[in-house]
């Protein structure tokens, strides 16, 4: 744990685990409150106190936090740093949960800090780590995050994907949790929608903009609920840009004056700074063009005083459309000008935070020598009770579950699929590794089998308690959906393969890429002619240009 930003002053006795847990219970308290930073003054202070007691346990949830609240400040460099730190002492103590917990939390500050890349990789380590686990909530969140980065980034059909998913893992979670992805997928809509229309697609459009409407509806109950400012305040300002897509102007510019009073009274500084920006946008979209200018550069002067580089960059961008649609063409190409300084500033300026984070991970991975040597005849006796336990498998096991993947075999498929059909209606779908061959070619045989175990892990996610996902041989795999008609089978075999695209294959090799194909059918005359057709239609999958779901 680093000492250089954690100690108050005059810290000259060792507190009781007592006051430490008191400490912490106030820093969760004025989290949940929206008070960010009194909470973040209580988690630093829990943090040095954790320190000097050697309390490494609530030291990392001390520290955990300080990241949460930090990032909610907008000191994202900080945020980042201290979940680090946290991740670190979590990793050194086995709680794998909260190192997933960690990672999750913190990739929404690399985000913000223009390090997609960094995020995406901090997700598919949580990702990892929650599977193996077998935990959904923190699946919940790892897939709620992740929709959370696509949309940053710009792929919002891949967001929205993610969001939805992460949707259809609240039960049993608690209302922040609900709150938390309701609100991620009104804020997604607001520029899915707009897309959508752009590209002619009104029907999608306005299907996607009453989903949204009801999900931050639900939302903003939510938030005011809680009595937490902070969510209320942005579920206010998503509401507001969601009525003005659908043309009540009046009371979107109303709901977003709400959200920036509330930001303003708290301190949410970049908060309060993006509500100027989009009661500008609001303006845009009535074609009050002259208006929008006068509130744009309130925002631009807003976004330039506390250091939002992101937002000042959109704000000339914005102005620069306005200026244009005044006609006022020098104004528009200075604007233009400026986004663009703006944007090769933020390219350097990614690149200087990565120079530092690097600095700081040297640093951390030299603190972890101690904590690794230390770890050692646990995890020895570790891989020893395992290699005892994989010695007495049953037989039964050996010969129904697949040696590589750990998915069930043809041979136990044979045995469930009856069983499931018995129990009612079915829909089987053949999935197969497009290009294998290229990639064991390319990469070695290695590559090719990491490749089919994580595909493995991925399938065995994302079907439900009752499904079943087996390994039919080579890169083949049966995926046997029960209780569902073909239209919602399809969409959970679509929703697979963007998955399965989506993944960060980079990962496990550079320039490694991965999709698979699928056919699918329902179950009507026979377990062998469903399987028939499914081939059948796998192979016009693979025939059609391969990436695709071919159910019909």
């Amino acid at each position: 744990m680093s000492e250089t930003s954690l100690a108050p002053a005059g810290i000259g006795r060792e507190w009781p685990a007592s006051d430490i847990a008191a400490l912490l219970a106030a820093a969760e308290k004025h989290r949940l409150a929206g008070d960010y930073r009194a909470g973040s003054v209580a988690a630093r202070e829990a943090a040095a106190h954790a320190e000097a007691a050697g309390d490494r346990a609530a030291g990392a949830a001390a520290l955990r936090l300080l990241a949460a609240q930090l990032m909610r400040l907008g000191a994202l460099e900080e945020a980042v740093v201290a979940g680090r730190e946290a991740a670190a002492v979590l990793e050194a103590l086995g709680d794998d949960g909260g190192v997933c917990q960690v990672l999750t939390e913190g990739s929404l500050a690399l985000n913000d800090l223009g390090m997609h890349e960094e995020a995406l990789a901090a997700l598919a380590d949580a990702r990892d780590i929650a599977q193996r686990l077998g935990d959904r909530g923190l699946l919940y969140w790892v897939h709620n995050r992740t929709g959370c980065v696509h949309g940053t980034m710009g792929n919002r059909e891949l967001s929205a994907a993610f969001l939805t998913k992460a949707l259809t893992m609240t039960d049993g979670l608690d209302s922040d949790a609900r709150f938390c992805i309701l609100n991620n997928l009104g804020d997604n809509a607001v520029y899915e929608v707009a897309r959508l229309r752009e590209v002619g697609r009104a029907e999608d459009a306005e299907r996607a903009l009453s989903e949204a409407l009801g999900y931050i509806t639900e939302a903003l109950g939510l938030a005011r609920g809680s009595g937490n400012p902070f969510r209320e305040a942005i579920a206010l300002d998503n509401y507001g840009m969601l009525l003005g897509l659908a043309g009540d102007f009046e009371s979107a510019e109303g709901l977003i004056e709400q959200a920036r009073t509330i930001a303003e009274r708290q301190g949410y500084d970049s908060l309060e700074s993006s509500t100027w920006e989009h009661r500008a946008r609001i303006r845009l979209m009535r074609g009050d063009y002259r208006a929008a200018i006068k509130k744009l550069h309130v925002a631009l002067d807003r976004g330039l005083a506390i250091g939002e580089k992101p937002s000042v960059m959109e704000i000339h961008r914005q102005l620069s459309s306005a200026y244009e649609k005044v006609g006022d063409a020098a104004s528009a190409l200075a604007h233009y000008r400026l986004f663009h300084d703006l944007e090769r500033e933020a390219r350097n300026d990614v690149a200087a935070v990565r120079a530092r984070m690097a600095v700081h991970s040297f640093e951390l991975d030299n603190a972890r020598l101690d904590a690794d040597t230390a770890r050692m005849e646990t995890e020895q006796h570790r891989l020893r009770a395992a290699e005892l336990e994989a010695d007495n498998l049953s037989w039964q096991r050996q010969a129904t579950e697949d040696a590589l993947t750990g998915l069930p075999n043809r041979r136990f498929a044979d045995l469930r699929l009856p069983q499931l059909i018995a129990a009612g209606p079915v829909c089987v779908a053949l999935a197969d590794v497009d290009l294998f061959k290229g990639v064991n070619d390319r990469y070695g045989h290695p590559v090719g089998d990491e490749v089919l175990r994580r595909i493995a892990v991925l399938l065995r996610d994302d079907v439900r308690e009752g499904d079943l996902v087996a390994r039919f041989g080579g890169e083949e795999f049966l995926i046997a959906l029960s209780a569902i008609g073909t239209d919602d089978a399809w969409a959970r075999c679509e929703a697979l393969r963007a998955e399965i695209a989506a993944y960060p294959w980079a990962q496990v090799q550079d320039g490694l890429s991965v999709t698979i194909s699928l056919g699918l059918a329902a179950v009507d005359a026979g377990v062998d002619a469903a399987l028939a057709v499914a081939d059948e239609r796998l192979y016009e999958a693979k025939r059609s240009g391969r990436n695709r779901v071919v159910a019909g």
